[in-house]
């Protein structure tokens, strides 16, 4: 893993959050979840590139939180929030992580509203962090 890499990993991760916004305009709930996901968790491994030298092959948000909490200040607040995304990685797609309907069904535009501030206030965390003593 080339640990200078972590710029992509970030811009990706805005490119995620982009996608959530148009994907909120087409009303397409569960994937604004589910790319909001993607956003939180590409910021934080850009993240875990950039100050702590790992890269965590982990799709966990929580997982990815743990680790970063032991070297890097971060409220308890925002780790619950942000955790919370974790239950978007699998059940926004796949049917059979429902016992009936597709997906789609189960979301609604206020959980997709939430993921999208979530996402942005965890971005906007991971973005001062990065830029902090470069």
């Amino acid at each position: 893993m080339s640990y200078e890499r972590y710029r992509d990993w970030f811009e990706e991760a805005i490119d995620d959050l982009d996608a959530a916004k148009g994907l909120f305009q087409l009303c397409k709930w569960s994937k604004v979840c589910f790319f909001s996901h993607q956003a939180i968790e590409k910021s934080l491994k850009a993240l875990c590139i950039k100050k702590l030298g790992i890269f965590l092959h982990t799709h966990s948000i929580t997982k990815i939180l743990e680790e970063i909490k032991k070297t890097i200040k971060i409220s308890e607040e925002l780790v619950i929030k942000a955790g919370k995304l974790d239950r978007y990685y699998i059940p926004t797609r796949y049917p059979n992580a429902w016992p009936a309907l597709p997906p789609y069904k189960h979301y609604n535009k206020d959980d997709a509203e939430e993921a999208l501030r979530i996402a942005e206030e965890v971005i906007e965390f991971v973005k001062r962090e990065i830029e902090r003593n470069s």
